[in-house]
């Protein structure tokens, strides 16, 4: 078999595994919450594919991600009050997270000569950071009449702001970054050395 097909069909397999993954991850996930929503190691394999793969295989396995938490019902909160901006909301800050995570991958990896453990360390961090960040940027956009109604129940009076950093995304983002920055870099070198 050639190199450019065997190349092809090692891409092609990794994305399938990481897809499944993906959507493994996220269903496990949603068993596991802390207040209103699950713990997600859903970002993992996303990083994994935008170092392994590339930035488009990043947004594709982030869509993913987008997709099986709709269906999920992780979701289900947001739907009720606004269907077209919970999609977009989700679709884009998986995708984005995907894809952006992947384009800082390669140029860290220019910048630092092909240094792997500092690119994917990099991406670790950019891929919750756009998600959270997105998720934040829908939750103005889309849901702040409900979030103020929910601060207000929770006891943050006048500062729906607060509510959404420290109930929305707090815990989840903190847990979602320190095992990216933990497991992405180790599952790649891995991954890099049995390809070798």
């Amino acid at each position: 078999m050639n190199e450019v097909k065997k190349t092809s069909t090692e891409k092609l397999v990794i994305g399938a595994i990481l897809s499944a993954l993906v959507v493994l991850l996220q269903y496990m996930g949603s068993f596991i919450k802390f207040g209103p929503f699950s713990i997600s190691l859903v970002l993992i394999p996303i990083v994994i594919g935008t170092a392994t793969i590339g930035a488009k295989m990043g947004a594709w396995l982030g869509f993913i991600f987008g997709v099986a938490v709709l269906i999920s019902g992780d979701a289900s909160l947001f739907l009720v009050v606004n269907v077209p901006g919970t999609i977009l909301t989700v679709l884009l800050k998986g995708t984005l997270c995907g894809y952006i995570a992947g384009l800082l991958y390669n140029l860290t990896y220019k910048v630092s000569k092909g240094n792997t453990y500092i690119s994917t360390v990099i991406s670790a961090i950019a891929c919750p950071v756009i998600n959270t960040g997105i998720f934040l940027l829908g939750c103005v956009l889309f849901f702040m009449g409900t979030i103020s109604g929910w601060a207000e129940a929770s006891g943050f009076s006048g500062n729906a702001g607060q509510y959404m950093i420290v109930v929305l995304v707090g815990f989840n983002f903190v847990f979602e970054l320190l095992t990216n920055i933990i497991f992405s870099p180790v599952i790649v070198r891995i991954i890099n050395i049995v390809r070798k």
